[in-house]
């Protein structure tokens, strides 16, 4: 599971979860950039704060750049994306485009950047975060898990497309996240039985290493909580 020498772009890398996954890439020895829609201004090396990842054009010169300054890219984790709990009496055309655009458009946009360089790497693979509601949704749950199933059928699409140039493409299926929002969004909740972000990391790193060489096209679930101690 070592990324030693590679270098690999995290998206949403300023949120919880790709705070994670970019530490535990670097804790791996990868060089890591971060692309993210925000602006928390953290400055530093390889951080591309503020870019719409819908953006196509801006998503591929951030890409460009990133290859340029490093020579390359390995691996793509797709972490950027949200979440919002609306039931379908609620939820006008503009909540089903803004899930989709965030939780598959810009998996599709850092995807297509990327695709040249990955096809050059000879280690290329792209991780995407997918969710159990993308296979079967719950009341309140359809216009989240309708973009989350077209991650899924992204991730078999691209497999498929990728695999005679040696990239591989899979998916990591989390159930609920342990973050502040969502413990503050439930607070009468078992937090013990949600997956930690670290977790996650951890199997998308796996994913992203030569460890999964052979594994291309799969939706990995992530769903067991660890209770303290």
């Amino acid at each position: 599971m070592r990324l030693d020498g590679r270098t690999i772009v995290v998206t949403g890398a300023l949120g919880v979860l790709g705070r994670a996954v970019a530490a535990a890439a670097e804790a791996a020895g990868a060089r890591v950039a971060r692309l993210d829609a925000a602006k928390p201004g953290v400055g530093g090396e390889l951080v591309f704060e503020g870019l719409d990842l819908t953006d196509e054009a801006a998503t591929a010169a951030a890409m460009a750049e990133v290859a340029r300054a490093c020579g390359g890219i390995d691996g793509l984790a797709n972490i950027a994306g949200g979440f919002v709990w609306r039931t379908v009496a609620e939820s006008p055309a503009p909540v089903w485009e803004q899930m989709f655009r965030i939780n598959v458009l810009t998996a599709v946009a850092a995807s297509r950047a990327a695709a040249p360089f990955l096809k050059a790497s000879g280690h290329g693979a792209i991780v995407n975060v997918g969710a159990g509601a993308g296979a079967r949704a719950a009341a309140g749950m359809a216009p989240y898990a309708a973009s989350k199933s077209g991650v899924a059928r992204l991730t078999e699409a691209l497999a498929e497309e990728l695999a005679a140039d040696g990239v591989r493409v899979n998916a990591v299926l989390p159930s609920i996240i342990d973050t502040p929002a969502n413990r503050s969004d439930m607070p009468k909740a078992d937090f013990s039985t949600w997956v930690r972000p670290d977790d996650i990391a951890g199997v998308i790193v796996f994913l992203l290493s030569d460890a999964a060489a052979a594994v291309t096209g799969a939706a990995v679930p992530v769903t067991r909580g660890r209770r303290a101690g």
